[in-house]
Formats: structure tokens, sequence, C-alpha cells
């Protein structure tokens, strides 16, 4: 079974490599063929991630891109998860907070973060506050929804044999919410690293999104596109290296 199981995943590797470089290798004859200053063909990209590299630049912009990623992820998933189990296993508080969820839902980005500059001034607490705010509401619709999936018959089995509240958070709603915890996760991932960009970009004097807004005033798309793959590279090794391998352990007792 361990073998069988190394063979899928070395193939599954392998697949993601193949269909890697395909997606490289047409970008590059793509942009040669159209010989177009706006199209870098990927080598030339890759060359300018190789120099902003080199010089220091681009890894302290994205450590600090990273660094108000990982604030404003903490902050929503944490807030977000607690409202949403609060408001999956209390219909009252679900009434109540609904309209508001979706209001929170449907304001603009740009609109929060803005207000937010404007309220606070442009500091580091109303760029992570603005991303946080952006992604909560979506966290705790996730979460609600996950906690209203619950196994009741469970929880009363729980409720029955008096098993204390931590070891049924811990053995019965959190294995069931882990799908939805995940989801959440991963949504909430690839959607506050672009939000944080826009933050940067409109109030910071630093991070990824500061220097692709240099970039485009100077119209060098190689710079904003070396930028951009970096940023994809690290999220996905995020991805490969701690999401995914954290959710196959989670799930382990599904197998």
């Amino acid at each position: 079974m361990a073998d069988g199981s190394a063979l899928t995943g070395r193939a599954a590797l392998g697949a993601r490599l193949i269909s890697l470089l395909a997606l490289l290798a047409l970008w590059e004859a793509v942009a040669r063929a159209l010989g177009d200053p706006h199209l870098p063909a990927a080598s030339r990209v890759f060359a300018m991630l190789w120099t902003e590299t080199r010089s220091g630049v681009l890894p302290f912009n994205l450590a600090v891109t990273l660094a108000r990623v990982a604030a404003s992820f903490t902050l929503a998933m944490v807030l977000g998860t607690l409202l949403g189990l609060a408001m999956g296993r209390w219909r009252r508080l679900d009434l109540l907070l609904d309209s508001a969820l979706i209001a929170l839902l449907n304001v603009p980005a740009l609109v929060v973060i803005v207000l937010l500059y404007i309220w606070f001034g442009l500091n580091e607490i109303s760029a992570v506050a603005a991303v946080a705010i952006n992604k909560l509401p979506a966290t705790a619709v996730t979460i609600r929804e996950g906690a209203r999936a619950v196994d009741r018959g469970l929880l009363e089995m729980a409720a029955s044999f008096h098993i204390g509240r931590g070891r049924t958070l811990r053995h019965i709603v959190l294995p069931q919410l882990a799908p939805y915890l995940f989801a959440a996760a991963r949504s909430g991932l690839s959607l506050i690293w672009k939000i944080v960009l826009v933050v940067e970009l409109l109030g910071r004097s630093n991070g990824v999104g500061f220097e692709i807004q240099i970039a485009f005033q100077l119209f060098d798309v190689t710079r904003i596109l070396a930028y951009t793959l970096a940023f994809i590279i690290v999220v996905q090794l995020i991805e490969w290296g701690l999401l995914q391998p954290f959710e196959r352990h989670v799930a382990r007792w599904r197998r």
C-alpha cells in the first residue's frame, strides 16, 4: 500500500511538472513569435526574477508582503471561524447578523481599503485590517455552513456519555469541519494576497504591490510579471508544502 501511495505521489508530481513545462514552453513560443515588447518571453521574465533576487529588492518586498498576508489571513480566519461557528450554532444570532454579513460580502474591497485609509491613516494597522475585513465575511459564511452540517446525532451521543466540550470539539466537531476550514483557508489565501497588493499599491511604500505600481508607471511588463511570478511560486509552495500535507494528516481518519 505504501509503495502504491508513493507511486501515485510521484505520478502526480510528474504530471504537474509536465503541465508546467508545457505551459512555459507555450508562453516562450508565443512571445517569440509575436515579438511584442508588452508580452515578454518566459526566459526574459525569469532573467528579471533572478536579477531582482540577487539585488535583494525582491526578497525584501516579498517578505514584507508575506508578513501582511500572514497577519491578515490569521485575523480573518480566527475571527471568521469564531463568528461562523456561533452563527451556525445559534439561530437567533444567525438571523441577527445574516444581513450584515451579506452586506459586507458585497462591499467592494477597494471601498473598504480607501475608507480605512481615510479614517485611520496610511499605516500598517489600516492595511491589515482592510484586508482582513474583506475576507472575514466569506470565511464566516463557509464555516457557518460547516457548523450547520455537523452531525447532531454524534453531538447528542457525546452529551449522553458526558464527554467534555474540549474532547467533543477535538474528536467530533473539528474533523467534520475540516473540509470547510481548508476550503476557507484556500480561498482566503488566494483572495488575501490579491487584496494585499491593492493595499500596497494605494497606500504603502514597500511590498510587491508597491513595486508593481512603479513598474506600471514605467510600462515595465517584464518586471510586473517577474514579481507576480515570484508571489505565485511562494503561494504554490505554501499549498504543496503546508496546506496539502496538513489536510492529508487531518483527514487520515477517513481512510
